[in-house]
Formats: structure tokens, C-alpha cells, sequence
């Protein structure tokens, strides 16, 4: 079995430098509690193995070659986003209220910032539907992964190799980037901070949705 493994790898290591949803989720999720950013990262990584897999088995060819099931597939993946968008807005709104509402009963009471910290359940889902449900992770597989195969060995044997070495460079990767972003949270206890950074993270989750929706 021969594969170009420079190559790929300068692809794989490309794609997870440039922000996608991923790599909002897992931040947003490491910003409230380091081992709730681990959990969005495992889950990221495990619907990208679903991906592989589904590539392996030629399912991801079946998806692509019917515009409906891809177009199903993608605007799930959209309305996901933007639901956990909203929701950030939402509560950043919520918690702006409340902080308002105790000042006015309490103007001398200390005031309770930093992010709430989430459970490993939730952040585990955030991130595998957010990548399960992202076409972009799918056609990787389907397009991308396939240029760095030998066409004379087992593809499905290929596949799975270069599949799996790129869900362990990704582990590395998020589990790196959760260490860096675990230290927002001093600047998130604040507030001010954290009521910007809710409301600033959820537009773009919102944006980004209706980008894949908008997509060709």
C-alpha cells in the first residue's frame, strides 16, 4: 500500500488551522470548561469516523450523487448551527437581564461572572452533530482523501489508514487548542467580557449556518 502521506498531511493539518464550525464549537465549549472542550472535540472526532466510515462503504457516494439526500444532509446541518447560535444569544440576553435586574435589588451585592460550566454529555453532542451534520466533512472523504491513494491497493483498506491518522492529528490538535483556549475563562469571568463573547460567538454560529445553507 502506497499513499502520499506528505502531501495528505499537509492538507489534513491545513484544514483543521482554518476556523470552521468545529473550531467554534470546541472553543466556545473549552472557554466554559476545559473538560467540556475536550468532550466537543472527542465528539467532533467521532463524527468524522462516521464519515469515514460511510466513505469506506460508499455511502458518501450514494449522499453526494442525490441532490436531495445531500441538500437534507447540509440543511440539517445548517439549522443546527443556527439553533445553537440563537441559544447563545439568547442566554447572553438572559444573563445581561439578570445581572441589570440584581443591581437593582442588590446595587452592593458582588457580581457572579465567568461561564457556566457544562457536563461532558453536552459538550460530546455539540460537537458530533455539528460535524456529523457538516457536508463539507463528508466530501473530504468522498474528494479530497481519494488523491492520496494508490489505485492499485485496496481503497478501502487506504482509506481507513489515512482516516484514522487524520482523526489522531485532529484529537492532537483540538486537545492543544482546548489548553489555549481553557485560559479565556479569566477574561470571561468578567461580565462585560463574557456577555460580548456569548453574543459575538452565537452571530457567527448563526452567520456560518446560513452560509452552508446559502451554499451551492
Amino acid at each position: 500500500m502506497t499513499v502520499d502521506l506528505i502531501g495528505f498531511l499537509g492538507v489534513v493539518l491545513v484544514a483543521y488551522v482554518v476556523p470552521g464550525p468545529d473550531f467554534l464549537v470546541v472553543v466556545r465549549a473549552a472557554a466554559e470548561n476545559a473538560s467540556k472542550g475536550r468532550a466537543a472535540a472527542l465528539g467532533a472526532q467521532t463524527g468524522l469516523c462516521v464519515h469515514m466510515l460511510a466513505a469506506a462503504a460508499g455511502l458518501s457516494v450514494i449522499a453526494t450523487r442525490s441532490p436531495m439526500v445531500f441538500a437534507g444532509i447540509r440543511l440539517m446541518g445548517a439549522a443546527y448551527l443556527v439553533y445553537l447560535g440563537v441559544r447563545a444569544v439568547l442566554a447572553a440576553r438572559r444573563a445581561a437581564r439578570e445581572r441589570r435586574n440584581e443591581k437593582e435589588s442588590a446595587p452592593h451585592a458582588p457580581s457572579e461572572g465567568g461561564p457556566v460550566g457544562g457536563g461532558f454529555r453536552s459538550g460530546f453532542t455539540q460537537g458530533f452533530l455539528t460535524n456529523l451534520l457538516n457536508p463539507k466533512a463528508a466530501l473530504f472523504f468522498l474528494s479530497v482523501l481519494p488523491q492520496f491513494v494508490d489505485g492499485d491497493g485496496p481503497l478501502a483498506r487506504q482509506i481507513f489508514f489515512l482516516g484514522t491518522l487524520d482523526i489522531l492529528i485532529g484529537v492532537a490538535y483540538w486537545f492543544a487548542l482546548v489548553l489555549v483556549a481553557a485560559r479565556l475563562r479569566a477574561l470571561l469571568s468578567r461580565p462585560t467580557i463574557r456577555h460580548r463573547w456569548e453574543l459575538t460567538t452565537g452571530w457567527l454560529f448563526i452567520a456560518i449556518g446560513v452560509s452552508v445553507a446559502a451554499a451551492a
